[in-house]
């Protein structure tokens, strides 16, 4: 049987929420919305990212947090996409990447 590893990936895709968060949400009585991310995430994607291999996070979470989370992983990042599927297409096929090389990290049901 042959392996599968990085050398067969070209491209990571993260949802956001319950991916790199333990998806709760935190709401204070101003409304404002918090979320934990864990440090260890950040250290496996640094090690992938310093591997030369391209990460993305497609989230449908418009909150802030997200595109800062990204910022600090030094990854790109789409926010508050009503159709993760498009967006990701568009991706593929602008960035010349062939969905069979693509790895999807997703936790819920329009991650499918």
């Amino acid at each position: 049987m042959k392996g599968f590893g990085l050398k067969d990936i070209d491209l990571i895709v993260y949802d956001f929420d319950g991916v790199m968060t333990n998806n709760t949400v935190i709401i204070s009585e101003t409304g404002s919305e918090s979320v934990v991310v864990n440090r260890s995430d950040g250290m496996a994607v640094g090690l992938i990212r310093n591997k030369g291999l391209r990460q993305i996070i497609i989230s449908t979470d418009a909150n802030p947090i997200v595109k800062k989370r990204a910022e600090k992983l030094q990854i790109e990042c789409y926010n508050n996409i009503s159709d993760k599927l498009s967006l990701l297409n568009q991706f593929l096929f602008d960035n010349s990447i062939n969905s069979s090389r693509v790895l999807y990290v997703g936790n819920d049901i329009n991650d499918l």
